[in-house]
């Protein structure tokens, strides 16, 4: 072995040991004991980069998966909590709200599947909880086919008895009036102060990791449809990225109709992993061009788990 006869030369003459030319990595005739020590040293490091690598690696995926665990945890028991007090409620406060919610599902062929079923989920969330509001909104589903489609075909075949909820395979602009529609986006300039009941707000049905960032803005423009953002940035100072998912939106324009309050509606459903706080009345934060997306899906989403919404869904 190379590494034997070179340390056999290193014990023989401490110190000034050379080593044949073939056997040096440098191109000189000789090579000192500091350096052997120093290209020994060297090999091993190149040696053991890829298991630095994987070690790395493993880490990363480890805190990760924490943080999912740790998100999911905190989401699970925020929507208990929310499922509880809507549950609590007597039937007889229910009063139907004429506001309409449209998720626009026309984006399926920009996701992935593990994308597409989030979506699916947080559909699931969003029926669940308008089923249960004090002010249900008329909720539609537009644009659906494909995967989305496929999706709820596998996991959850009685999504074809939902009641007070309208499924579309045309598009939103086909189904409703085009000056009645405002596009959430928070790409938009116009930033909603108040809930018109004679309007329809779209929310954008995308999982895709921001890769598509600013996508329904600019077909909303196309389509010389409005838009505007909700005030959140009025409100809430967060620190983390503004990105909520669909149900998140959904569950905030419930409680807004409930409480008449942007305020309580954010910090009643934003996620604790947020570490929102709210703003102070003269330090109230203005939108900004280009700003993470908080209307648009998250892609770290914790929903509840599949049996839960399945059995909230069925029930109904």
């Amino acid at each position: 072995m190379a590494d034997d006869s070179v340390h056999s030369l290193m014990d023989n003459n401490p110190e000034e040991t050379v080593i044949p030319h073939e056997e040096a990595v440098t191109g000189n005739q000789n090579m000192s004991k500091r350096q052997m020590k120093k290209l020994l040293k060297q090999q091993k490091w190149e040696e053991e980069r890829e298991l630095r690598k994987q070690k790395r690696k493993d880490r990363k995926q480890q805190r990760r998966l924490q943080r999912q665990s740790q998100d999911k945890q905190e989401e699970e028991e925020k929507q208990d909590a929310v499922g509880q007090d809507f549950r609590k409620r007597p039937r007889r406060e229910v009063v139907p709200s004429s506001l309409r919610l449209v998720v626009d599902c026309s984006f399926d062929n920009l996701m992935l599947m593990k994308d597409v079923r989030k979506l699916h989920k947080q559909i699931q969330r969003c029926y669940a909880i308008n089923r249960r509001a004090q002010h249900p909104v008329q909720f539609y589903v537009t644009s659906l086919g494909g995967q989305l489609k496929q999706s709820m075909d596998e996991k959850d075949k009685g999504w074809v008895n939902w009641k007070d909820i309208s499924f579309e395979t045309e598009h939103y602009s086909e189904v409703l009036a085009k000056e009645e529609l405002v596009y959430l986006t928070s790409d938009s300039p116009n930033v909603l102060e108040e809930l018109d009941l004679k309007k329809v707000y779209v929310i954008g049905g995308l999982v895709d990791h921001n890769h598509h960032k600013g996508i329904s803005f600019e077909r909303a423009k196309e389509r010389g449809i409005d838009h505007a953002q909700l005030p959140l940035n009025s409100f809430v100072k967060m620190n983390s990225r503004k990105v909520l998912a669909v149900n998140h939106v959904f569950e905030i324009i419930l409680v807004y109709l409930e409480k008449g309050s942007w305020e309580e509606a954010f910090f009643t459903i934003l996620p604790q992993r947020k570490g929102a706080v709210a703003v102070d009345k003269g330090d109230a934060a203005t939108p900004e061009k280009g700003e993470d997306s908080d209307l648009e899906p998250a892609t770290n989403t914790a929903e509840q788990t599949e049996e839960k919404l399945k059995y909230s869904c069925n029930r109904h």
